[in-house]
């Protein structure tokens, strides 16, 4: 069990995670819901289970010192089986990969010391079932929109969609990012606390977006007037670097390179 971590979920984010953590020598279990992925978890090092979280959690998959929650489903119900199960096992860390959405649009930087959180996001909700569960103990990494791989900006509105509130900040964060923040966090053992996750520039929407279609060859995306109501936040990553030391690899947005 010792130097093991459990990985619920395998996509975009997971399938790098795994990757790092075999590099450094732990012992790795993933999940998918499809059976057809087992082969493609196991080629990258890991054990792989199927797992619904809708369903009972398989006892060996939850063998491990440290899970990381990284799957998009909101179901509050099936966060509390989960959470049983987790306080049944030998896990005693709980890394939760969370969103920055979880914040009000205020018009302003937001933290995670303060108040403000969307007290109705299910979210913040499944958020604070896990921090607060005596079985374990639980930090929350929330990161922003996701970029990197082949998740490349100049595409986001490609597809004839509108750019609302072009105006208003921008808060992403590359993949190289995420991996380094969570590796960071189980490295310090920095546990029982709340990360944002987010690079340093906020360029406006209709600039950064446009920016980044016309490096594709791509017409710039069609946007929103000026005049609409801008409801937006900046997200401030100041406790990770201070907290962790943690130095961005990707800072500027202008400056990425993608998987293509």
């Amino acid at each position: 069990m010792k130097n093991s971590i459990s990985i619920l979920g395998s996509g975009w984010l997971g399938l790098p995670l795994i990757d790092m953590f075999v590099k450094q020598g732990y012992a790795v279990k993933a999940s998918t819901r499809n059976i057809d992925k087992l082969p493609l978890l196991s080629q990258h090092g890991a054990t792989g289970y199927i797992v619904d979280t809708q369903l009972a959690i398989p006892k060996d998959f939850l063998d491990s010192e440290t899970l990381i929650i990284n799957i998009t489903g909101k179901d509050f119900d099936a966060y509390q089986k989960l959470a049983l199960a987790i306080a049944s096992s030998p896990v005693q860390k709980v890394l939760m990969v969370s969103s920055t959405s979880v914040y009000l649009n205020l018009n302003r930087q937001v933290s995670e010391d303060e108040a403000a959180e969307n007290p109705d996001s299910a979210l913040w909700q499944i958020e604070q079932l896990l921090q607060t569960h005596e079985g374990f103990t639980t930090t929350i990494v929330r990161f922003s929109g996701l970029i990197g791989g082949r998740r490349h900006p100049g595409r986001f509105f490609s597809q004839g969609k509108v750019i609302s509130q072009p105006l208003a900040p921008v808060n992403l964060i590359h993949l190289d990012d995420c991996l380094g923040i969570i590796d960071a966090i189980i490295q310090q053992q920095s546990w029982g606390e709340v990360y944002n996750g987010c690079a340093d520039f906020h360029p406006a929407k209709r600039e950064f977006y446009g920016y980044w279609a016309a490096q594709l060859g791509l017409p710039e995306p069609k946007s929103l007037d000026d005049d609409t109501p801008q409801d937006w936040k900046i997200v401030s990553n100041q406790k990770v670097q201070q907290r962790l030391a943690y130095q961005f690899i990707h800072p500027d947005l202008y400056r990425l390179s993608f998987d293509d």
